[in-house]
């Protein structure tokens, strides 16, 4: 760091310490009381010492690499070779030369953007030595020879969360940023920090939990959540919004949404400029939403199938009482386009054509390649979650939040420490990770099958693979017209896995690749104009060859679903329809209680 850039050393506020110093104590004695508590009264059960089977995955990765030495000194000639590369670089730097680095960050590598890390010689030693050991680490688990595809992927990841952790961003004195602020503040940035720590802590009930965002700042029904409309029809799994109409006529056939019951339904509804539901509203579109309840102990034996016949085929039953029409159109998202084309092939099955055209958001129905998440799934681990759902029956929501925020560990988890506990700031407020943060539980019947059934074995895809009410089932009686999207860099639900079900449904089908991931790529307004997207009338067998014949297009991929679906309105329009109209009463204002609870 220059001497013109280097910051005086602050005077800390002696008061403000003293308070910081006082609530840290007082903190602390209550997670060591919680603490002490919890223990007294924890089960006498014989912990798993590695649940996720992590340990025995790098034993056999050493066994690998030890029937090739060969190969490992390679790798560690050249590594040594890059850090001599280095030594010398850096030395030539410190005498003022201009040298071209050995080792650089991605370009989308946000880590490293404070110029220090390129400026200063000592900061960009450290980081390209990380980098040339981040990458040694990689590259000698990723060339090891003689493991099962699982277990290479397990390592992997496993290895990728090691060396993300150990960023020198993530140390206060390897992070120029963090060093700056400690000379400026006096220390007091560590301090606060210390105590972001501890009310994470205490929030997670002795179990870390990063705050992403000012949640105070957002209310559900004021400034999220607030597209206008009511509660009509509820049981115990789920609510049913109807919205408010903004057109003085609407299309004949509803649309229903069914989102994931992994998180709140309010992904679609944040903010009126980024809302698809107030988009689809203003389309002229009837819309209904299912809000899925957060369940609890009483809910632990709810299945698949209580999800299909209390979820979506019990809205199609209130539309159709609320508005007089029977056929609509629906949309997925997620595991929630898991359940609607596992419906759609019950329905096929026993006769039932209510549903006119489907619509898949980053939805999985082939297994065969689930990505990273497939990580998490294996016989041990799965033993290893059924047994702590048997506790309460449920998964906890925060377990499964923690797994999703592993896969971006370095924006959803690092970033967090850097700016939480090093920085000692709060979280920027943002609607999208309040909502990330909103997690579910999952009741331990559905959550054991689902992940056994379409992850660990994939019977989804396969004809009569899973029955629903007894009835088997099969994906290719699906004639319904389909539209399924996707999105380029999912982490959840990868593109070349959704890309699968091109080749199971019987129907009329369209692909569209949206860019960006799994959140951002599907809410994305037209207004923004941030992302494009691609389109191809032909279906290969490989998604690859799809992409390479695929035609890209600027702006929003919601223009494209809107002239696709208008094809299946059902006809005129009709006068728009208000809540309370038809049969069923409003119960209560949008987004209405389900959504309110918390986990």
């Amino acid at each position: 760091m220059s001497d013109a850039n280097k910051p005086e050393a602050a005077t800390p506020d002696a008061q403000a310490m003293a308070a910081h110093w006082q609530k840290i104590a007082e903190q602390s004695q209550r997670l060591v009381q919680d603490f002490l508590e919890r223990q007294a009264h924890a089960p006498n059960a014989t912990l798993t010492p590695d649940p996720m089977g992590v340990a025995r995955s790098f034993a056999d990765l050493a066994t690998e690499m030890a029937k090739a030495p060969e190969k490992l000194i390679e790798q560690q000639t050249r590594f040594m070779s890059s850090y001599v590369e280095l030594w010398q670089a850096t030395a030539q730097q410190m005498m003022g030369q201009s040298v071209a680095p050995v080792a650089q960050p991605a370009s989308n590598d946000r880590r490293f953007k404070d110029a220090e890390w390129s400026e200063n010689p000592f900061f960009d030693h450290i980081k390209q030595a990380y980098l040339l050991a981040s990458n040694f680490v990689l590259e000698s688990v990723r060339d090891a020879d003689g493991l099962d595809a699982k277990t290479a992927d397990k390592v992997d990841f496993y290895a990728r969360q090691f060396v993300d952790a150990m960023a020198p961003t993530n140390f206060a004195v390897t992070n120029p940023t963090v060093v700056r602020e400690t000379l400026a503040s006096g220390g007091e940035n560590l301090v606060r920090g210390l105590s972001n720590v501890l009310d994470d802590l205490e929030r997670g009930k002795g179990k870390l939990r990063i705050k992403m965002t000012d949640s105070e700042q957002f209310e559900l029904g004021v400034n999220v959540a607030a597209t206008p409309g009511s509660v009509v029809f509820q049981n115990d799994l789920m609510q049913l919004l109807q919205f408010n109409p903004s057109t003085e006529q609407v299309y004949k056939r509803p649309l229903l949404i069914v989102p994931p019951w992994i998180n709140k339904y309010y992904i679609l509804d944040l903010r009126e400029k980024n809302s698809f539901i107030k988009w689809a509203v203003d389309q002229g579109h009837t819309v209904f939403v299912v809000s899925w309840v957060n369940p609890d102990e009483r809910l632990a034996n709810k299945s698949f199938d209580d999800y299909m016949v209390e979820g979506l085929l019990a809205a199609l039953d209130a539309i159709e009482r609320a508005t007089g029409e029977s056929n609509v159109k629906a949309i997925g998202y997620c595991l929630g386009g898991t359940l609607l084309a596992a419906t759609l092939a019950y329905m096929a099955k026993t006769g039932d054509q209510r549903i006119k055209a489907a619509t898949f958001f980053t939805t999985m129905t082939d297994f065969t390649n689930p990505g990273e998440l497939g990580v998490f799934v294996d016989e041990e681990q799965l033993q290893t979650l059924e047994a702590q759902m048997s506790e309460h029956g449920y998964m906890e929501g925060s377990s499964m939040a923690e797994a999703f925020n592993m896969l971006r560990a370095n924006d959803l988890i690092w970033s967090f420490v850097v700016n939480n506990y090093l920085l000692g700031k709060e979280p920027f407020p943002f609607d999208l990770l309040y909502w990330n943060s909103d997690s579910t539980r999952m009741p331990g019947v559905m959550h054991s099958f689902y992940l056994r059934k379409m992850y660990q074995e994939n019977k989804l895809a396969q004809p009569g693979g899973i029955d629903m009410l007894g009835e088997p089932v099969d994906l290719r009686d699906v004639r319904t017209p389909v539209y399924i999207l996707s999105t380029k860099e999912d982490h959840i639900a990868p593109w070349r896995s959704t890309y699968a079900a091109t080749q199971l449904y019987s129907g009329n089908t369209k692909f569209v690749l949206g860019a960006s991931g799994h959140i951002a790529g599907v809410v994305n307004p037209p207004a923004a104009n941030k992302y494009g997207y691609w389109t191809g009338a032909d279906l290969p067998a490989e998604a690859d060859d799809w992409l390479q014949g695929a035609d890209y297009s600027e702006g929003s991929w919601w223009d494209d679903w809107r002239k696709w679906v208008n094809r299946y309105n059902g006809g005129k329009k009709v006068a728009a329809r208000m809540p309370g109209d038809g049969e069923l009463a409003v119960i209560e204002a949008a987004p209405g209680s389900y959504v309110r609870v918390r986990s």
